[in-house]
Formats: C-alpha cells, sequence, structure tokens
C-alpha cells in the first residue's frame, strides 16, 4: 500500500513549481501540479489532498477562492498560502477563509518541508479524541488537558501551543516558527519572541503545578523541544 502523502501544489511559475515537485518527490511525497484555479477545482473534485499549497496570483484569478473548496471537500487537507503578497490584508483573507499557514516567496525547501509535516502531523492530532502522553492527556475536540486527573486551567492559546508541541514531539521547534504558530489568527499579526516566551512560561508553570513532567525545554539560541524520550 501507497502511503506517501498527497500534495496539491497550485503555482504558475513553471520553475518553482518543478523544482517544489523535486523536492518534495525526494522526500516521499505524492504531487499534483496545477497552475489554473480551474484546473485546480477539478483536481480537488476528483482527488483526496493531504495538503495544499497555493500560489494567490493566478492567471485566472485569485488562488484565495481554492482554499474553502479544499476545506469542504475534506477539513483535514492542510493549506499552505505560498505567495510574495505578504501583507496583513492577504494573510488576514486566508486565515478566515480556513488556510492554516503561510509561507512568503523566496523560502526554504526544508522549511517548506518541515511546515508540511508539522500540519500534516496537527491536523491528523486535532482529529484525535484523546491524545496520552504518560500523565498528561489532551481531549482536541474538549479543549481540555488533564494531568493526574486533575484538569488544567489553561487559556486558548495555551491550549493550542501545547497541542503544536505534542504535534511536534522531540522536534526543536524555532522561535520563529512558534511566534508564526502564535499569530496564526488574524487578530495576532505578529508573535514576538517575548510573547512567545511569555505563553510558554506560563503554560509551563500551569502544568508544572498539577505535577506534570517537564516536557518542553528550552534550546538555546534555538527554540524548544518537546521530549517524551
Amino acid at each position: 500500500m501507497d502511503n506517501k502523502k498527497h500534495i496539491l501544489i497550485v503555482e504558475d511559475e513553471v520553475e518553482l513549481a518543478l523544482s517544489t515537485i523535486h523536492f518534495l518527490q525526494d522526500n516521499h511525497f505524492t504531487c499534483t501540479h496545477t497552475s489554473t484555479i480551474q484546473s485546480a477545482l477539478k483536481e480537488i473534485k476528483n482527488n483526496h489532498f493531504h495538503a495544499a499549497l497555493l500560489d494567490l496570483g493566478l492567471p485566472d484569478g485569485d488562488g484565495l477562492v481554492l482554499i474553502k473548496e479544499l476545506k469542504n471537500k475534506n477539513q483535514e487537507t492542510g493549506v499552505i498560502i505560498v505567495s510574495a503578497k505578504d501583507t496583513l490584508n492577504k494573510k488576514i483573507d486566508a486565515l478566515e477563509l480556513g488556510a492554516d499557514d503561510y509561507l512568503t516567496k523566496p523560502f526554504f525547501f526544508a522549511e517548506l518541508n518541515a511546515r508540511i509535516k508539522s500540519l500534516i502531523r496537527r491536523l491528523n492530532v486535532e482529529e484525535s479524541k484523546k491524545i496520552v502522553i504518560n500523565e498528561l492527556s489532551i481531549y482536541p475536540e474538549e479543549m481540555k488537558v488533564v494531568v493526574h486527573d486533575k484538569v488544567a486551567d489553561l487559556t486558548s492559546k495555551e491550549f493550542s501551543l501545547l497541542l503544536y508541541f505534542a504535534s511536534n514531539q522531540n522536534r526543536v521547534l524555532s522561535k520563529t516558527i512558534l511566534g508564526e504558530f502564535m499569530s496564526s489568527g488574524y487578530d495576532d499579526y505578529g508573535f514576538s519572541d517575548d510573547l512567545v516566551y511569555t505563553h510558554i512560561k506560563n503554560l509551563k508553570k500551569k502544568l508544572s503545578k498539577l505535577g506534570c513532567t517537564e516536557y518542553i525545554k528550552n534550546v538555546y539560541g534555538i527554540g524548544y523541544k518537546f521530549i517524551t524520550n
């Protein structure tokens, strides 16, 4: 059985599209490429995708219109906007329509690879009824966290941050990536290192009070890592 993740690439820059396809195929993804909205709509109708990379400026219109189609077909399809149009309004529009992430051209392929894998893991985790890590239990649907049978009093940001760590166990997450994840809401454009640090500090403090193991470790000069082994 082929367990490769299927990625839809909607990009009209031919060289960039080919380079992206070659890179992702080398990293064990299956890719489908289109360069227009109309051809992308046909692919979305006929195929299942684990994630989609959407350009915004396409020959036949704005790529934003594809977000709703993808999410209506399958909520588990991760959507990453890839565009040089990195204005606040465009980011807000994309996020309000259901996009999960936003990557500005030019970008490093290694970062794209990490974003796709992280997004697929996170969406799969969010569909889970319960995530158990030793004494720590996370209930995504209920937005509830339990430590040693005691419910943690977390804010929505703290819960989202913990769920993000849980879906990226034993991986180093840079402050930049964490900041971009924390600013995924259109009302939180730009999340500074200090704000990331404050949310993580408060999250760790609340979990520690309930007797939770300190899973979130600082990686000096880089970011953080959720260590379970």
